[in-house]
Formats: C-alpha cells, sequence, structure tokens
C-alpha cells in the first residue's frame, strides 16, 4: 500500500498548502489577487483553517498506515 502513503501524503501537504493560502487571504496578510473576496473576511480564515486542519490528518493518517 505504498502508494496510498503517497498520495494521502501528496493530498494532504496540497490541502493544507491552499487552507494557508485561505487563511492569508482571509486574515488580509496576502492580497493576491487584489480583486478577491476572500481578503480580510474572517470567515474565509476560519474555512482555510480548518481545511489546513484537515490536510494534516489526512497526511497523520497517511503516514500512520
Amino acid at each position: 500500500m505504498p502508494i496510498v502513503r503517497i498520495l494521502a501524503t501528496i493530498l494532504g501537504l496540497l490541502a493544507m498548502a491552499a487552507g494557508i493560502f485561505v487563511v492569508l487571504q482571509g486574515t488580509g496578510v496576502l492580497k493576491w489577487p487584489a480583486d478577491s473576496v476572500m481578503i480580510a473576511d474572517r470567515a474565509w480564515a476560519v474555512r482555510g483553517a480548518v481545511f489546513a486542519m484537515v490536510g494534516g490528518i489526512v497526511v497523520w493518517l497517511g503516514r500512520r498506515c
């Protein structure tokens, strides 16, 4: 099952990166692209944090198997 471990790790890391990107936009730290509706919106920051945590859980579960 090494292919499943690799896929879970890759997908989890991508989810964590996307979640962190959304958190940075939601908090107003990252203002790119300038016309994004997520900039300085706390709801997006929370969603991004949840998505990043889910990605971390996927990585953790993938590494445990």
